[in-house]
């Protein structure tokens, strides 16, 4: 019977044994998803390695998703894809090498005349990991119980969108990337950090084509995270656990990256090609579980997937909570993956929590929290249905949710009102990273804003891009050593432009930001203990949730 061209590809990519037939059948999976994938497939294949592709992003440059060489990272909501660095695969799925031939006849197809070359993607390594070269880019310091990283210069990369070809450049900075003003993008063409197929953008009216491939290199700042140390619960040839202070996200996203445990654990403590287990927000701490190898990481999912780990947390929230058990079951919905808020709702999936009061001091109630299912802010949506919220929590304790503040799911606003209440909340506060949100994230759904308040003025824009020029000349002249990067930085020119700390076309260099106080950057939710088929891990009790706490 024929079954079409469609019926026919899964069969003759699994029961073929001849390569190049099997190279063929990749290649015929079409224009549904870009060449990139294509390439990327065969250059991971010819060497033999397999990693699973996952996401990770930031919240500025060309790509809200990059993925620095060899690395797969852990996904990220509200995020694009970087570019395309490895096969899609996940499991014993195996990748063939193409054949010789075949390979041939696409070089020299992608090398014919009024063709973009687009340079293969690079090699990667299994596992979740970080190498020197990556803790190299800059270094910590310590300042006011809080830990800092020193500015540095990093590469954004991605493919090119398919909503993007056959648009120029300039259309897709001006209506997907407003967390610069035009005036930056410019001045960054005309400094040399723009790269389109590795070649350096001369002009913004250029017209994307499909699978072109972008750079931009930025200069970036982290937000500052508590200066607690990441501290080892337990390690032992299949895991480590670790107790996860408040405020320090798990994996590189948004605008973290070595202010992240995955980082710092590898920085630290040596602790490289992890995989996360689970994750907590980046608010939470407790106990942070990461397997040594994919054979634990994929034993350990299934037993998550089997409801066979228990997990318990604790936090302390508003009022006097029943002295008895509350079992809560309303469906939770994600009202913004970008901003990251979500709500009761009929429309949302199911999930259930069982909550137990251990404390209450005339204010404030200790409470025991055991999530059954996992879904995203669960303990602290159903703490807020219940009338409950978590003293401090940023999101689902505020103002924003209207006068019940979401209790018994009361709110009296559109989802859209809601998130516009909650950045300009925020953004009075000048406490947006709290959200994980920057100015340059808000969109005009969001604010009325419609540019950054650091926008370039023009009348200074030759003066930046000679600035950068000569600066970028020193730093490409700068010995590449990781002791010159990593020493403090001092009053000489010279110094900052070893160290990377100041750029003419950074509108973060030209803006004060106020650190925030370390009590600020904790919530009072915490991961006390995680249990599972042949293992149990318990973090100690946080001092909020002692019974001689105070509250400020």
């Amino acid at each position: 019977m024929w079954l079409g061209v469609r019926g026919w590809l899964p069969f003759l990519v699994q029961e073929c044994s001849n390569l190049r037939c099997l190279s063929f059948a990749r290649t015929c999976r079409g224009r549904g998803g870009p060449m990139a994938e294509t390439l990327s497939t065969e250059a991971e294949a010819a060497s033999g390695l397999r990693a699973p592709v996952q996401q990770n992003g930031d919240a500025s440059g060309v790509a809200r998703g990059e993925r620095p060489p060899g690395l797969p990272q852990p996904a990220a909501q509200g995020v694009e894809l970087a570019p395309r660095e490895g096969p899609q695969a996940t499991g014993s799925e195996e990748q063939a090498p193409a054949a010789p031939q075949d390979l041939g006849k696409r070089k020299k197809r992608r090398g014919t005349v009024g063709e973009r070359v687009v340079p293969p993607p690079k090699k990667r390594r299994a596992g979740v990991s970080f190498g020197d070269e990556h803790f190299a880019e800059t270094s910590y310091y310590f300042e006011g119980g809080l830990r800092k990283v020193r500015p540095y210069y990093f590469d954004f990369r991605t493919y090119c969108k398919g909503r993007w070809v056959g648009h120029s450049l300039l259309h897709v900075f001006s209506t997907e990337f407003r967390a610069q003003p035009l005036a930056y993008y410019e001045a960054a063409v005309r400094a040399g950090r723009l790269h389109l197929n590795e070649e350096p953008v001369q002009d913004l009216s250029i017209v994307l084509k499909d699978n072109d491939f972008l750079r931009n290199t930025v200069h970036r700042h982290e937000p500052p995270v508590t200066a607690e140390p990441v501290r080892l619960l337990a390690e032992n040839e299949d895991m480590v656990v670790v107790d996860k202070p408040s405020s320090i996200p798990v994996h590189p996203c948004g605008r973290f990256r070595h202010n992240t445990v995955i980082f710092i654990l590898g920085k630290e403590h040596q602790l490289k090609e992890l995989h996360p287990l689970h994750r907590l927000d980046r608010l939470t701490s407790g106990v942070l579980m990461f397997a040594k190898t994919a054979a634990v990481s994929e034993r350990i999912h299934e037993q998550v997937r089997d409801r066979q780990l228990e997990k318990e947390y604790v936090c302390r929230v508003e009022g006097e909570f029943p002295a008895e058990e509350v079992t809560c079951k309303e469906p939770i919905l994600v009202v913004s993956y970008k901003v990251g808020v979500c709500r009761v709702d009929s429309r949302g999936k199911p999930c259930e929590t069982v909550f137990q009061r251990l404390s209450y001091n005339g204010h404030s109630s200790v409470v025991r929290c055991r999530p059954l299912t996992g879904r995203t802010h669960q303990i602290r949506v159903h703490l807020q249905f219940l009338g409950h919220p978590i003293l401090n929590d940023p999101i689902y304790n505020s103002a924003a949710w209207g006068p019940s503040r979401g209790r018994g799911g009361h709110i009296p606003k559109t989802d859209e009102e809601l998130l516009r209440d909650l950045v300009a909340e925020h953004q009075a506060k000048q406490s947006l990273d709290v959200i994980d949100l920057c100015e340059g994230d808000l969109s005009s759904a969001l604010t009325d804003s419609t540019a950054p308040s650091s926008e370039l003025g023009k009348d200074h824009l030759e003066d930046l891009v000679a600035s950068a020029q000569k600066m970028d000349g020193i730093l490409e002249a700068a010995p590449q050593d990781p002791d010159i990067v990593a020493q403090p930085p001092g009053n000489a020119a010279e110094t900052d432009v070893v160290n990377q700390e100041i750029d003419p076309l950074c509108a973060e260099c030209r803006l004060v930001r106020l650190d925030p106080l370390p009590q600020d950057l904790v919530m009072f939710l915490h991961a006390l203990r995680y249990k599972g088929p042949g293992f149990e891990y318990f973090s100690p009790m946080p001092t909020w949730a002692q019974d001689d706490w105070q509250e400020s």
